[in-house]
């Protein structure tokens, strides 16, 4: 049944953007009809444990990240009208993945400041005290005007000192650092893995280690015999950026960058930003 014209409390859903197995997402019109999207929880019932948690974490992390550039617009979040809501800011365009597939210019002109802005935006996350782990090109947005917002903050954790091994290991294998495949301890380094998975995937449009499953994805990072360097697929990748992504993929944690803040710095004078 549509949900077309249906208003939970002071907001009116009028198209439904993105639906997944947790929640489902739609344009909607506030009170004083400003274009907002509503984040709307699907499973609301008593003994939705996991996903209600999971759910929460998310809206409070984002709420703990705002800033003005690089994170999506938190507004408000909680049960409103007996069901669970994040409201955030409309933002018109498409996540990476989809602007990849698609070969959309606006990807190809600004990829420098992409991958800066991508950058910046786990900076942010890191300095407030997270990390995002779920860190991929399915996860940023991308505006028509080449603006860039990062966005699903669910499997966000506080980041621990000394690393400790996560109580569930949820996330994409593609992604997931060796340490998470792995179920050994990690921190925010796993998102700095994570981004030189994306930007490698985002210069070349292709994954470093691919696999069909976890285990496929881990003996890959782990066996490295078909390892491809990024300039042999793009030879126009700037040598001093095809070291910050090697870096970033470092099997050992303590090889990689030690925060994003270094990473980002190192990326401005690579690209020249």
């Amino acid at each position: 049944m549509s949900r077309h014209g249906t208003k939970i409390g002071p907001y009116t859903l009028h198209e439904e953007i993105n639906a997944g197995g947790m929640s489902e997402i739609w344009l909607g019109t506030d009170a004083a009809g400003k274009t907002v999207a509503l984040r709307l929880m699907l499973n609301n019932t008593t003994f939705a444990f996991t996903e209600r948690k999971r759910f929460l974490t998310g809206c409070e992390t984002l709420q703990a990240c705002q800033d003005d550039k690089h994170i999506i617009g938190y507004i408000e979040h909680g049960k409103i009208d007996g069901e669970l809501v994040l409201v955030l800011e409309y933002v018109e365009g498409e996540n990476l993945k989809l602007r990849m597939a698609t070969g959309d210019p606006v990807l190809a002109e600004n990829i420098a400041q992409v991958l800066i802005d991508m950058a910046e935006a786990l900076e942010v996350v890191h300095d407030r005290g997270y990390m995002h782990l779920d860190v991929k090109p399915e996860n940023v947005l991308l505006t028509r005007n080449g603006r860039l917002k990062l966005i699903d903050f669910d499997l966000a954790q506080l980041i621990p000192d000394p690393p400790r091994k996560l109580d569930k290991n949820p996330g994409t294998p593609h992604y997931m650092s060796p340490e998470q495949l792995a179920r050994v301890p990690v921190d925010h380094r796993a998102d700095i893995w994570a981004y030189g998975i994306s930007a490698y995937e985002l210069l070349t449009h292709r994954k470093p280690f691919p696999g069909d499953s976890a285990d496929g994805v881990f003996h890959a990072q782990r066996n490295r015999s078909d390892f491809i360097p990024p300039r042999k697929l793009n030879p126009d990748i700037p040598l001093a950026l095809e070291k910050i992504i090697l870096r970033c993929l470092e099997q050992d944690p303590a090889m990689r960058y030690p925060s994003m803040s270094v990473l980002t710095h190192e990326l401005r004078k690579a690209l020249y930003v």
